[in-house]
């Protein structure tokens, strides 16, 4: 029986990143097949772990569910470009900080309703359209 894996950030409890909105990234498992990984959210993170679980618990597919980062003008994306170049480039290891995934096999869940993912849009474009400063 085909069993899918789940990757997502490992999040200390009470992290801000959990409330930003999610998206998840689903494509091929192995190199068997080649097609074009299909993006989907934003959602909530409770929501699209569930679903990416759905989707991927009875087939060869990976999921992988990460924030977006929304910002709202071009020089905070620069500044994000910047940072991550930064982080990239710096000596201090070679390798992906493979601690901060979680990677994990996945069984089938209740994946949340389409009730249930469109509140959680509500609530997230309550959170975006909120005035900051």
């Amino acid at each position: 029986m085909p069993v899918g894996t789940l990757v997502t950030l490992d999040l200390p409890a009470g992290s801000p990143v959990a409330d930003l909105p999610w998206v998840i990234t689903i494509g091929a498992l192995g190199d068997e097949e080649d097609w074009e990984p299909v993006v989907c959210g934003p959602y909530e993170r409770a929501h699209a772990l569930a679903l990416a679980q759905a989707v991927v618990a009875d087939e060869d597919l990976m999921a992988v569910v990460e924030p977006l980062l929304p910002r709202p003008d071009a020089e905070a994306i620069r500044s994000e470009i910047a940072l991550a170049r930064a982080v990239a480039s710096s000596p201090a290891d070679d390798e992906p900080d493979q601690e901060a995934y979680e990677t994990r096999r996945v069984r089938p869940g209740r994946p949340p309703t389409e009730a249930e993912v469109r509140e959680g849009w509500s609530r997230i474009a309550a959170r975006l359209t909120v005035p900051t400063g």
